[in-house]
């Protein structure tokens, strides 16, 4: 059984200990156990991905481009994959002969059609001028090795340029775009692996002053990362985890790791530096910040679980991975951090760095933080109410935000080959490179006729219209970008007019780049009051019940929305009015990702969280302690351990800005601004005016909380409130 007394009847009883306190002196007077049973976690964690035979679960996507998907992928045989080349170059002639011989070069190939632009009704994959031309095929063959076979028909193509070295060949399609957007992923991933640990280290021994400190963090979150990639490799046979969600479950997995941690390595060296033994600092940290750390992490997930809600595959992917890489972390700051500081004891501190690491080993408390906050309670109502004027004012630009789904061409930089020939391809030719996929099905014995589907499309341009099985697939250009007001009006009026006109009796289904954002976003929004109903009322409930005050749980989730709703200002301000966008390294997008505001509500929500139940459970015990300014004094105690926090996780965020994907950077940014609004604004000013307005009641209570803590070492009692020290917090 668990516990801190010894059964001996010569030692005093009394409550008992909470649980995480129980956990933490069971793992620090156990600590090889504690510690091998968890290198043997993430061991099996990573085995047991190897163990699970099959491929991934495959994501489906929503409303009507899920249906569609659906119809094609029940027909055996289905290999989809069509590619487009652009071939052009400043004299006809020329273009004329390169395309000859691409399409010569093609038809010998493992490709199943071919749509040239010189048969006499291919002129519309022509220009005017006709320089520039377009080539589109099919390639053969069942699905099984359909992407092998692409590259090889993509590498006959590339034979064909090499001879014509003044002509332009911009490959792009299905195959080729997918690889790029998976390179370009794949990249960001090593990139951000390359920066995102050196730099935490470099930020940790900046904090802790002290070597060994520095790397306990980085290791434990580097095995908590490790364990969660391997279970999410069993996840994924159920639920489509895609390479998006684990750049940000790398990333954010890093960030929240570190931080708690931090929270608990921080309390365990005050404690230390306050004349504590290791076993007595170990159990104060998980007594105060343990707790806090098991709250924060069961906000976060609460408030992630709300993203099941959308129904969206991708979400719900995401969702699941990032809160299983923060209950990881939770875990591991509960029992093998306790266990690898009981193992350290001292030793914790080798390699500090001179004058420097003596001063972060003593943890003290920021005059500067506890003038601000005495400042603040002494007029809560100016200093609220001018930074809650800040807050607004940043917050403002985000009443005119337009949401506006990324296209391939729009998400990454045309450096990437296959980005700009689908910018060009689109230039010369709209819709070319990610057409509309109009899926066409018979409920008769009958299937659906090919000629049928294509006298039905006769009047738009470069359609194609194959066969798999007994649907009909015919790919239908959309003008404009693929997810603009063009692109979508076209769609509507497919979906809505020419097609029920056109095929009667006939079912259809339309999917594809265009199709996929208008149903995203609507199934989105119909959603979207549900998860915001969800976590509001789940996050309020939750810290209800930690700090049995209606006042203090209102007043924690207004201001956090308020620090989301300035990042949203700001979202906007950068992104959709083009500010800032040089140094950024982007162009002006004319817009905000559709998915990325409600993503970045559940995220941040949960996340700035840390904060406030750190900074609170701080208050609280000064509160209980009888300490005359509460506030004050537990801001300025907690200045560090928060600043640092915040430091690296808008670090870890930064990184995101430094990705490929526009989403990317939307997501870093954002995220970024809200936890460094947070961690200054809100922290510094907003809550303690906040608290001196609410009155020392919402506080909790006044008097000590006089439990006894039994030392295990020497069998004797001291007061749990005895264990704040007023100097080093």
């Amino acid at each position: 059984m668990l516990g801190l007394r010894k059964s001996s009847s010569d030692v005093p009883t009394g409550p008992p200990a909470p649980v995480v306190e129980r956990i933490a002196a069971w793992s620090s007077r156990h600590r090889f156990v504690a510690i091998a049973g968890w290198l043997v976690l993430v061991a099996l964690a990573v085995v047991v991905s190897t163990l699970i035979p099959g491929e991934g679960a495959r994501s489906v996507d929503p409303g009507e481009s899920g249906r569609a998907q659906q119809v094609l992928d029940a027909q055996e045989g289905v290999q989809a994959i069509q590619e487009s080349v652009l071939v052009q170059s400043g004299d006809p002639a020329a273009t004329r002969a390169a395309v000859t011989d691409l399409v010569t070069a093609l038809r010998g190939a493992a490709v199943a059609e071919v749509w040239s632009p010189l048969v006499p009704d291919g002129t519309a994959r022509l220009t005017p001028d006709r320089t520039t031309a377009l080539i589109t095929y099919q390639v053969a063959g069942p699905i099984e090795g359909s992407s092998a076979r692409a590259d090889d028909v993509a590498a006959v193509a590339d034979q064909v340029a090499d001879r014509y070295p003044d002509v332009r060949f911009a490959p792009a399609g299905d195959q080729s775009l997918a690889a790029a957007v998976d390179a370009a992923i794949g990249d960001d991933v090593r990139r951000s692996e390359r920066i995102s640990l050196p730099l935490t280290v470099a930020i940790l021994l900046v904090v802790f002053g002290a070597l060994v400190a520095a790397c306990i963090p980085v290791l434990l979150t580097a095995t908590a990362v490790v364990a969660t990639f391997g279970l999410l490799q069993v996840v994924d046979h159920w639920l489509p985890i895609n390479s998006a969600a684990n750049t940000m479950v790398l990333l954010i997995g890093v960030a929240v790791g570190v931080d708690y941690a931090l929270f608990s390595l921080r309390r365990v060296r005050e404690e230390r530096a306050a004349g504590r033994d290791t076993a007595t600092a170990v159990r104060i940290a998980a007594r105060t910040s343990g707790r806090v750390i098991l709250v924060s992490g069961l906000v976060v997930v609460v408030c992630l679980s709300g993203l099941l809600w959308t129904g969206i595959g991708v979400f719900r992917g995401a969702a699941v991975g990032i809160a299983l890489v923060v209950g990881i972390a939770v875990l591991g700051a509960l029992t093998v951090l306790p266990a690898l500081l009981a193992a350290l004891g001292h030793r914790v501190e080798w390699g500090r760095l001179p004058y420097w690491g003596r001063r972060r080993a003593a943890g003290r408390r920021s005059a500067a933080w506890g003038r601000l906050a005495s400042a603040v309670t002494k007029r809560p109502v100016l200093w609220g109410g001018v930074a809650t004027l800040v807050l607004l004012t940043m917050a403002a630009p985000a009443a005119g935000m337009r949401l506006q789904d990324a296209a391939v061409t729009d998400s990454l930089p045309r450096s990437v080959p296959a980005i700009d020939a689908a910018t060009r391809m689109d230039a010369a030719f709209p819709g070319a490179a990610a057409p509309a996929r109009v899926v066409v099905w018979s409920d008769s014995e009958t299937p659906a006729d090919v000629g049928r589907v294509r006298d039905a499309l006769a009047g738009i341009d470069r359609v194609t219209v194959v066969r798999y099985g007994d649907v009909v697939l015919a790919r239908v250009p959309l003008p404009g970008s693929g997810t603009d007001p063009t692109s979508t009006r076209a769609l509507d009026e497919l979906r809505t007019t020419t097609l029920p006109a056109a095929l009667g009796d006939l079912r259809f289904a339309v999917s594809g780049r265009t199709a996929f954002a208008a149903d995203f976003a609507d199934q989105l929004s119909r959603r979207t009051p549900y998860v915001l109903a969800f976590v509001l009322g789940l996050a309020f409930v939750l810290l209800l019940v930690v700090f049995r005050s209606v006042r203090v749980a209102a007043a924690s989730i207004v201001l956090n929305l308020l620090s989301v709703g300035a990042a949203y200002g700001v979202l906007t301000w950068v992104f959709q009015d083009g500010n800032l966008s040089g140094p950024l390294g982007f162009t002006a997008y004319g817009g905000v990702v559709g998915w990325l505001p409600l993503f970045l509500f559940v995220l941040l929500f949960g996340l700035s969280m840390d904060y406030h139940l750190f900074i609170l459970s701080r208050i609280r015990e000064r509160r209980a302690a009888g300490m005359p300014d509460p506030i004050v004094d537990g801001i300025a105690s907690s200045a560090g351990v928060v600043t640092s926090a915040a430091v690296i996780m808008t670090a870890a965020f930064s990184i995101f800005v430094t990705l490929s994907a526009i989403e990317y950077k939307m997501l870093g940014v954002g995220a970024a601004v809200a936890i460094l609004l947070d961690a200054t604004v809100v922290r510094g000013v907003l809550l303690p005016a906040a608290l001196a307005l609410l009155g020392p009641k919402a506080l909790g209570p006044g008097a000590p909380d006089r439990r006894m803590v039994v030392d295990e070492s020497s069998g004797t009692r001291h007061d749990a409130v005895g264990s704040i020290p007023n100097a080093h917090g």
